[in-house]
């Protein structure tokens, strides 16, 4: 696609961590800004939602090329899914043999981000990799590398691109499945009390190193512009703005079935399994059945009391809820209380 700008900005996160949906708000924090951001993302591969996933919930995600360009050149970005776009043919088939197999390569998953954004006309792009012992990358180390790969493949293809590398131990946001994320993404755009605090942070701190990137601020002032945006109300105006564009904006309705899992006994949070959590959300019937999902109440480090909520399971029938009981009842290390 070609924008006829000097500056095209994108984002983008490898994945691997529950929640953590930073796209939509950085999109409409950017877009606010004045820079054209024209964001086309994946669904679920082998998560409980991807962000084309969670904005589904809210707005229409399958534009057609010339429907994203009009969307884009009214609003300044967008929020699609990929696959109508058809911008990598290639890897729209490769990313259904990978969903088949439960697979993700570091090779594929490189050349599918980069040869997205270059399709997309993008010049100047962000990308989250997240590092903790049940994400996606496991080591600093195994993040150095990839960021030096992707730094180095942007590059040969007139990509601007700076790697951010951040903390993966544990969900960011307090939804996992699509609708429950959706809720989460409204809630930090409405600047509500409950808002997720991290969820917030690391939505800010990505629009300001894009912000940055771009070069329309000093380095160091992309977080004041960027918190500044989204506190005025001016982040959720252009959200709004963006959906009514693709067609409609539906407010996120929570399945009917849900169960409270609780703690068994008092200590300290230790460990939240991101995959175990992601497999139970998955179980619940996320993201096929959008208002599937988990609700966490608790992040890591927080002392915990016997019999306090931990995080609440929803899904949309007694089979499913069922599914996902039965996986819980099997693994008590999802969430680790020392």
């Amino acid at each position: 696609m070609n924008w006829d700008k000097e500056i095209v900005v994108d984002k983008h996160c490898i994945g691997g961590l529950p929640g953590n949906r930073t796209t939509p708000l950085v999109v409409a924090i950017v877009a606010a800004y004045g820079l054209t951001m024209p964001k086309t993302s994946s669904r679920a591969i082998t998560s409980p939602a991807g962000t084309a996933d969670t904005m589904e919930v809210l707005t229409n995600v399958a534009l057609s090329l010339e429907e994203i360009k009009t969307v884009v050149e009214k609003e300044g970005g967008c929020f699609v899914w990929g696959g109508t776009a058809q911008l990598s043919p290639a890897d729209d088939v490769l990313i259904k043999i990978e969903k088949a197999l439960d697979i993700d390569s570091e090779g594929q998953l490189i050349a599918s981000v980069l040869s997205k954004k270059a399709a997309a006309g993008s010049t100047h792009v962000v990308i989250d990799i997240p590092v903790g012992e049940t994400a996606k990358v496991r080591s600093t180390e195994m993040a150095q590398k990839l960021k030096n790969h992707m730094e180095t493949v942007g590059t040969s293809v007139d990509l601007n691109v700076k790697v951010v590398i951040t903390d993966g131990s544990q969900p960011v946001g307090r939804g996992i499945g699509p609708t429950l994320e959706a809720i989460d993404i409204l809630k930090v755009l409405k600047n509500e009390a409950d808002a997720p605090k991290d969820l917030t942070e690391r939505a800010l701190l990505l629009a300001a190193e894009l912000i940055e990137l771009s070069g329309k601020v000093e380095k160091g002032k992309g977080l004041v512009t960027a918190h500044q945006i989204l506190t005025s109300g001016q982040a959720y105006k252009k959200f709004l703005a963006i959906c009514n564009a693709q067609g409609r904006f539906s407010k996120p309705v929570l399945a009917p079935y849900k169960t409270e899992i609780r703690a068994e006994t008092s200590g300290n949070l230790k460990r939240i399994d991101n995959r175990k959590i992601a497999k139970l959300a998955k179980l619940s019937g996320a993201p096929q059945s959008k208002s599937a999902g988990i609700l966490l109440n608790v992040h890591l480090g927080e002392p915990i009391e016997e019999n306090q909520l931990l995080y609440t399971i929803y899904a949309e029938s007694k089979g499913e809820l069922n599914y996902a009981l039965e996986y819980k009842n099997n693994h008590n290390d999802i969430i680790t209380i020392i």
